[in-house]
């Protein structure tokens, strides 16, 4: 998964560690996430994205060659609870 974590982080003239302080990881958590080294917890996204005042797709996306192509079949769509 690729990300903007690096910009966004900079922009705000944090150090890795500093923003690792704020969101309650490791300074070696984000700099191996804006390595595109590990994926954050769906929790750490939140986080990150609530301290950049954005949404979790602004700071991370998938590259084109892995995002799913859309399907005409919807038979196989799985709902919640359904």
């Amino acid at each position: 998964m690729q990300n903007n974590l690096s910009e966004r982080r900079t922009d705000e003239g944090l150090s890795q560690g500093e923003l690792a302080e704020v969101v309650d990881v490791t300074r070696q958590t984000i700099n191996a996430i804006e390595r595109d080294r590990y994926d954050p917890s769906l929790e750490l996204a939140l986080k990150l994205a609530i301290h950049f005042d954005c949404t979790v797709q602004d700071l991370f996306h998938l590259p084109p060659d892995d995002r799913p192509t859309p399907s005409s079949d919807t038979s196989s769509n799985e709902t919640v609870g359904g």
